[in-house]
Formats: C-alpha cells, structure tokens, sequence
C-alpha cells in the first residue's frame, strides 16, 4: 500500500487549519500596509491604456484591506490611474552580440481626489522593474517567464499605490484639505488686489 494518499490526504487538513489560524490572528499577506478607513468608499479609475493585470491587482489588495470599493459617482475618494507604459530593454549583450539579459520596465501616474475634486495625492509617477536571464535556445519558456514577470511587476505597482494611499488618515486628510482651501483664498485674493 502507497503512503502518498495517506500523506496527501493528511496535508490538505493541516494545511487548511493552519492558514485559518493565520487569518484568525490577523495575518496579513506580505505587501502594503492596510489603508487607513478615512478613505472610504473609494473608487478606482483605470484609463484605456491601464493592463487588467495592474487594475485589478489594485482592486485585490485594497478589497484585501476591506476597503468599500464603489463607482465613482458613489464614493468619497476617486484613484486614478493612467498613463501606463511599460517597456523591454536588453541590457546585457552577449559576445555574439545578442541579448544576454532583458530588463523589463512597468510605470503608471497616479492621483487621489476627493469627491469634491481636492487633490489628496498629486499626479505620482510609479515604477517597478526586473531583469531576466534570456537563452536564445528556449524561447518559449523565456517568455512564458516574462510574462510571469510582467505580472509580478503590475502587482508591485499594486503594492506602491496602496503605501502612497496608507498615510492618509482623517487629520492627513483635513490638514490637505484646509492647506488646498488656503491657497485657493490666497490666490483670490491676490487676483483682486491692485
């Protein structure tokens, strides 16, 4: 009689109870800070040239979170995201002259409004990259491994847009608000003087 059923049949148990006890004691995924529930409801905005990867990596973490996601004309907070470029680069070349190592580059702007149209984060530019080793003689699993990479790097630009948006607690974001309603009484009030 084969033990493998017997151990597999054990570690599928175990396994599920110990990640029960891990969420039951208020584990968290290694990443992002949680964001803080003065940002509630939130909703995110992905321009046309956003990848689904990255849009919905953001959406993941920040329901992770248990962040309120709605539409925008229901929330109190808009992210946008937009502008998003990612690109390939050889940089390291063999002595045949063909590409040794590629980089990989991913980068989004983002920006955090409130419904009321005050700027809590300004348009940010983000950016995440990675090098791979490239064999001409295994295409295929090269660039199955790209992919792969392509999609760890849409979920660290996931992870650096919810460390911009953990900062902002209540006070944070009264303290923006009130700087922003300054300034635009001060710029009025210049405009009218002689």
């Amino acid at each position: 009689m084969s033990r493998a059923p017997i151990t597999s049949t054990l570690a599928r148990p175990a396994a599920a109870l110990l990640l029960a006890g891990l969420t039951g004691c208020g584990f968290q995924l290694r990443g992002a800070p949680p964001v803080s529930p003065a940002l509630q409801p939130l909703a995110v905005t992905c321009s046309q040239d956003i990848q689904d990867t990255l849009c919905n990596a953001v959406r993941s973490q920040l329901e992770l979170g248990e962040v309120e996601l709605k539409s925008p004309a229901n929330a109190a907070f808009v992210l946008n995201l937009s502008d998003f470029q990612r690109n390939r680069r050889a940089s390291a070349i063999t002595a045949q002259a063909s590409a040794a190592e590629y980089t990989l580059r991913h980068s989004v702007d983002m920006s955090l409004t409130s419904a009321d149209r005050i700027p809590l984060i300004a348009d940010t530019r983000l950016t995440a990259s990675e090098s791979y080793r490239y064999d001409e003689t295994n295409v295929l699993a090269k660039r199955q491994e790209e992919e792969t990479l392509r999609i760890q790097l849409d979920e660290r630009l996931a992870q650096q847009i919810i460390f911009r948006l953990a900062p902002l607690t209540d006070e944070r974001i009264d303290a923006i608000r009130e700087e922003y309603e300054a300034s635009i009484d001060a710029e009025e009030t210049d405009s009218t003087s002689p």
